[in-house]
């Protein structure tokens, strides 16, 4: 699991990735996968908890536009 950053051993044991916001090291390995920010992954682990499919989810949803903000965007009703 090189190319896959996680933790500890127990979070591989788990089968689920989680992301130490305590660490340095797991900030920058996550914030580089995630091209993210410490700050932008600090605060979604604080929003949706440490597993890193939830917070990735939530990173996407939060760079996520609709259809609607696109369409305000280049100057549409």
């Amino acid at each position: 699991m090189a190319d896959n950053p996680s933790t500890n051993d127990a979070s591989n044991a788990s089968g689920v990735d989680r992301i130490d916001v305590k660490s340095d090291e797991a900030l920058a390995q996550w914030g580089k996968k995630l091209d993210v920010t410490a700050a932008q992954l600090k605060e979604a682990v604080a929003a949706v908890g440490d597993k890193a499919p939830d917070v990735e989810m939530h990173l996407k949803g939060t760079r996520a536009s609709t259809n609607d903000d696109q369409i305000e965007k280049a100057g549409g009703a």
